[in-house]
């Protein structure tokens, strides 16, 4: 297949770039895309998307003339324009289920590349039914979840099976997520959104399942289990019902060197049993507020899209996501860690997706595809140069304490 993107004039557009975490992917572009790289900014105000370019102009001349396109997304003409003049698209423009499909439409039909940070399973789930396929045929790589969902868990998983190697029997990877931080409207909306519609999202996942191509002789699953404390998270652990699992998994489906039995376990991380349970109770209060279109507002006016924490709140962030492997009669610890998950670390996770995409040497992929299947090692060895710690430990030895503080630099 020819290079869909040959010769388009942009290397890189980022979509919603006056938005909180829009603006921190500008920044992290700024400071770090390539000399030579040929991105712009993209929105729908012209006045907004200029006071961007002033600002990261301020402290970078060279970018006073960064080009801006004007797009709506629900303009699905704008839409078209713009991923037919780039190779990569970066969109932060959520709740995605309201404002992302005609963004990745675009993408599929144009050949262009299209990266998210997304963690709603019923538009990721939705997009793989409506645009694989024609994403398959033009050649378009769409990678969702690049941000803290779930590319900590994704490339965890990844390197911790490079770390095991192949394996012909079953495997068991159990993620204990440690994290501080905090949240901007913008997720607070889309993870309201993804709660509000549990019966859609069923019947979603029901219709992928089925379109899906079956893998005779291979099974994936997830690990679950009532709360319990967990000698290698040295923590309590609470399952997490989100969409980390769902990826790895994919990923798995995807990779051979996964094995034929593969199960994955994403869980909460708390040092007392009552932070553990406390966290359950907040999460079950959202899913119910979720329901009622009141309650919803009432929700979002405690931080509406557009807000966010300040730099002294993401300086403090941390996160710290320890994986236990066993197969094969061993058992592995591996982790990942890095700083602020919601926004410093996912706008550095989500900018080196798209980096990748567009300037590493890849395998050909085309359709929806994983952070790993798409990038895997490429995007290991961006992100550990960019900070992000992947590494092995060694099993810890019953008993001991362990680490009950943020990320080791």
């Amino acid at each position: 297949m020819a290079d869909p993107t040959a010769g388009k004039p942009l290397d890189l557009v980022l979509f919603g770039a006056t938005g909180f975490t829009g603006a921190l992917v500008a920044d992290y572009l700024a400071e770090h895309a390539p000399t030579g790289t040929r991105w712009a900014l993209a929105g729908r105000s012209a006045a907004k998307l200029r006071a961007v370019r002033d600002r990261l102009a301020a402290g970078r001349p060279e970018l006073k003339d960064l080009p801006l396109l004007i797009a709506d997304a629900g303009d699905r003409v704008s839409l078209r324009e713009l991923a037919e003049r780039t190779r990569v698209v970066i969109s932060t423009v959520g709740p995605y289920l309201h404002h992302g499909e005609p963004l990745v439409a675009a993408c599929a039909e144009a050949g262009c590349d299209y990266v998210d940070l997304t963690g709603e399973p019923e538009f990721v789930d939705a997009m793989y039914l409506k645009y694989h396929a024609r994403a398959v045929q033009t050649g378009a790589r769409l990678v969702h979840c690049c941000g803290f969902d779930s590319i900590p868990s994704d490339l965890g998983v990844l390197y911790t099976m490079r770390e095991l190697g192949a394996q012909s029997g079953p495997v068991r990877v159990s993620g204990f997520i440690r994290a501080r931080g905090t949240f901007s409207g913008g997720t607070l909306a889309s993870a309201m959104m993804a709660m509000s519609r549990p019966k859609a999202m069923a019947r979603t996942a029901k219709a992928r399942r089925a379109a899906e191509p079956k893998q005779p002789g291979r099974r994936f699953g997830v690990l679950a289990g009532p709360p319990r404390h967990d000698k290698t998270a040295h923590a309590w652990v609470t399952p997490l019902p989100v969409i980390d699992n769902q990826v790895v998994l994919r990923s798995a489906a995807a990779l051979p060197e996964y094995g034929p039995d593969f199960r994955y376990g994403h869980f909460a991380a708390a040092r007392r049993l009552p932070i553990a349970l406390s966290g359950l109770a907040a999460m079950a209060a959202l899913a119910v507020a979720a329901q009622a279109r009141p309650l919803r507002q009432a929700v979002g006016k405690t931080v509406k899209p557009g807000q966010g924490p300040d730099a002294a709140r993401r300086a403090a962030s941390w996160f710290t996501l320890r994986l236990r492997a066993e197969a094969g009669g061993r058992t592995l610890i591996t982790e990942v860690s890095g700083g602020d998950p919601g926004y410093g670390e996912t706008a550095k996770m989500l900018s080196e997706s798209a980096l990748c995409l567009a300037f590493d040497d890849l395998p050909k992929t085309a359709g929806q595809l994983t952070t790993a299947a798409a990038m895997g090692d490429a995007l290991i060895e961006r992100l550990t140069r960019a900070g992000i710690s992947f590494r092995t430990l060694t099993a810890p030895p019953s008993g001991s304490p362990g680490p009950v503080a943020g990320p080791r630099r």
